[in-house]
């Protein structure tokens, strides 16, 4: 580790500060009735059914279709998968074969205060099927509704992946978003031989979701390369949803809603208040006792803690891009303080190492690295145990499409089936954010701070770190 001077204290806090500002607060632009969400803060986090409630909406195939029980199988992954997609991760999807239905339970909405469930019922998205078409030719109904009529090139099982990109589709033009699309072996055959049949026609491929024509741009040349792209006077946010739902899978055919309910919730947003009373009060009581018994070490380590704590938080709005956020529960709340009490067992084991060094007689600065070194593989043999019941807890009972339950459904798993309890996937995605977090503030950032303040004069009697004076 470079060498470690007196600023670096007052920069480690300065970053947990702004860090713990931004996971609380969040970042948002509001433009004319429009608001834009940068970082999400606490107000956005999605509170569980056991807290606040939320929707039963029951689905069955459009237009009287009897589906086969893999058909509702595959339908009822997808609609899982969704939920994931929108970091809805306390849910239950199941179906039933017998009356041909799919039931899906999810919470509100962060912020929710309408508690329509049919409008929440929107924010699955579409159940709808995506298709691409020769043409635009449309037939009408009895009705006079219009359906599409051109010959089918792709549909959402021949695509491998989509994401939202903002760019110029020309030298000319402005950027724009749009969504792209990575075609598997079947698609990009299929796209290959439409648009070498259509390159430089005046017929376009159109794109559909259901009835609804979302584009329909012309072929210039022949695509062989297996990608395409869907425009359409995108935003970010509408690129975003419609590539979630192409990545959720493509029904095996439409759905429509046969009912929708409220849920109350198990506990309440009361019980949520009382709960963070409760840890506040328990967190003042150990920072007292921290500070009184480990003296310096022990206001570092609270400061450490505080950052832990935004950090759990973080992740579960979401604040890391390279991962989804996560629902918050009470078994969710149970594995941060959960983590939280690892950390203080992390700072308590450090703090009494440093003591040890300094009763052998070794100098403060010998006493404070021998002991961050001594103390990591006892915190390590602490918390890894906990990292492993967390991966287990998220690969059992998260999305079947998520990457734990990738790898444990192959290894040990796969006798089993997949189930999704959303309450007890929050439990172990908590704790293990909590686990994590432990090491970069209990551990990485504690002794950087520790060993920075003991370069000051006035921080260099052993009485502050629990030694003796020499």
């Amino acid at each position: 580790m470079k060498k470690i001077g007196k600023s670096t204290f007052f920069i480690v806090v300065a970053f947990i500060a702004l860090f713990t500002f931004s996971s609380i607060v969040g970042l948002d632009k509001s433009y004319a009735d429009k608001t834009t969400t940068y970082i999400k803060g606490v107000d956005d986090i999605r509170l569980g059914i056991d807290i606040k409630g939320g929707v039963d909406a029951t689905f069955e195939p459009a237009d009287g279709y009897d589906a086969s029980e893999d058909q509702l199988d595959a339908a009822t992954q997808i609609i899982k998968t969704r939920l994931a997609n929108l970091g809805i991760t306390d849910n239950e999807v199941y179906s039933d074969t017998k009356s041909n239905r799919i039931i899906v339970r999810f919470p509100w909405q962060a912020g929710e205060d309408n508690f329509d469930p049919k409008a929440a019922v929107k924010e699955l998205g579409d159940m709808a099927q995506l298709t691409f078409r020769k043409g635009t030719d449309t037939t009408e109904d009895a009705e006079g509704n219009k359906h599409p009529s051109g010959d089918l090139v792709l549909e959402g099982a021949d695509i491998d992946h989509a994401e939202p990109v903002y760019r110029r589709m020309s030298d000319t033009s402005e950027p724009e978003w749009v969504v792209e699309l990575k075609l598997n072996g079947t698609g990009v055959s299929k796209f290959a031989s439409a648009t070498t049949e259509l390159a430089n026609t005046q017929t376009p491929i159109s794109i559909w979701m259901d009835d609804y024509m979302i584009s329909a741009p012309t072929v210039n040349s022949p695509i062989t390369d297996g990608s395409a792209v869907i425009s359409g006077s995108f935003t970010g946010d509408s690129a975003k949803k419609l590539a979630d739902q192409i990545n959720g899978g493509a029904l095996p055919f439409k759905l429509v809603t046969v009912s929708t309910n409220t849920i109350s919730p198990t506990m309440g947003e009361g019980s949520l208040d009382a709960i963070i009373l409760a840890a506040a009060i328990a967190f003042a009581f150990i920072a007292v006792y921290m500070i009184v018994l480990y003296r310096l070490p022990g206001f570092v380590a609270v400061i450490a803690l505080i950052g832990q704590v935004a950090g759990s938080i973080a992740a579960i709005t979401g604040w890391f891009g390279f991962m989804h956020g996560s629902t918050l529960t009470i078994p969710g709340i149970a594995g941060i303080i959960l983590a939280v009490g690892m950390g203080v067992d992390a700072n308590i084991i450090t703090g009494e190492r440093i003591k040890e060094e300094l009763r052998t007689g070794k100098s403060l600065d010998s006493a404070i690295k021998i002991a961050y070194k001594r103390a990591f593989s006892a915190i390590l043999d602490g918390n890894i145990t906990n990292v492993f019941i967390a991966v287990i807890l998220m690969g059992a009972f998260g999305v079947p499409t998520s990457f734990f339950s990738k790898i444990l459904n192959k290894t040990i798993f796969f006798a089993f089936g997949a189930t999704a309890e959303g309450f007890v996937y929050s439990f172990g995605f908590t704790l293990l954010a909590g686990v994590i977090l432990n090491f970069i503030m209990g551990v990485f950032a504690s002794r950087i701070m520790v060993t920075s303040l003991s370069k000051f004069k006035c921080f260099k009697n052993r009485k502050l770190y629990g030694g003796d004076v020499k």
